[in-house]
């Protein structure tokens, strides 16, 4: 079965002394978003980028090289085959190091999801076996994997009838959390407002659903991006006004909130939102 897009990356995907051919493909649809580029009005046209260097000006594509600064304007220089040359194992391989459980990374540490997949028939048996195993288990592999010229540190797990392999930010890469939160002033535990605030959530515990949820400001995009290529003229209407900041009485709201009809009217989750006004040429 052919498969959407190109491979993003292929190698072997290797559990001790067994090692599988897989391909990795990107697991998120970049094209639902909406790119915007950058217009010169009068002419148009799109506003293109040249390549300068100070003091010099426009330079060939051809003489740019990767380089890594050492000190203020002094850069160690690489050539492409030096970079190339570089034998990381990783660049071929993704090793599962280790096995955790799947409740055990913390949710800041992932960034992007890819589907592996066996890269032939061969392959799939393998690939197989090991998916099972981590189902049985409710266990992730972890590993690292160079792509794009970096190594990433890597989670691989079922998801449906195949594994998505989950890119994960290294230690030093999450800002830590206690100059956020350090100055929060401490709190007497309210059993009453405890118990209304856990019954308000066990009200609204539902499985997640992601197709509750569409991203109305894309959509509303799109929609006038359709409506200004027919050569309407747009009319934005005036931002709404910030809503004033109100003390409440919390335990008085969340008794209210959990009386029939007494929840705050909050947009609903994919809902879409008004489109400009449009006003003929």
């Amino acid at each position: 079965m052919p498969r959407p897009g190109r491979a993003y990356w292929k190698g072997v995907l290797r559990l001790s002394l067994v090692s599988i051919p897989v391909e990795v493909y990107n697991a998120v649809e970049t094209s639902s978003s909406v790119a915007l580029n950058q217009i010169h009005k009068p002419s148009g046209k799109r506003v293109n980028y040249t390549k300068t260097v100070k003091g010099i000006g426009p330079v060939d594509t051809a003489d740019i090289v990767k380089g890594y600064e050492i000190d203020k304007d002094v850069y160690v220089t690489l050539e492409a085959e030096e970079i190339e040359g570089l034998r990381v194992e990783s660049r071929k391989t993704l090793d599962l190091q280790q096995f955790i459980d799947v409740s055990e990374i913390d949710p800041r540490y992932f960034e992007k999801p890819y589907y592996i997949v066996p890269a032939d028939e061969q392959a799939a048996e393998g690939y197989l076996v090991i998916r099972e195993a981590l189902t049985d288990m409710k266990k992730l592999g972890v590993g690292q994997i160079t792509m794009s010229g970096r190594e990433h540190v890597v989670a691989v797990g079922p998801v449906e009838q195949g594994l998505v392999m989950e890119v994960l930010r290294y230690k030093d890469e999450l800002r830590p959390a206690k100059p956020f939160f350090g100055d929060l002033p401490s709190l007497k535990r309210d059993e009453e407002m405890g118990g209304l605030a856990r019954e308000l959530i066990k009200r609204k515990e539902a499985p997640f659903d992601p197709s509750r949820f569409h991203d109305s400001y894309a959509e509303a995009m799109k929609q006038l991006i359709a409506e200004k290529a027919k050569g309407k003229r747009i009319v934005a209407r005036p931002s709404p006004a910030a809503p004033e900041g109100k003390v409440v009485d919390l335990l008085d709201a969340l008794r209210k909130s959990l009386k029939p009809g007494g929840e705050a009217q909050a947009r609903t989750p994919g809902k879409r939102a008004k489109a400009p006004q449009k006003k003929a040429s």
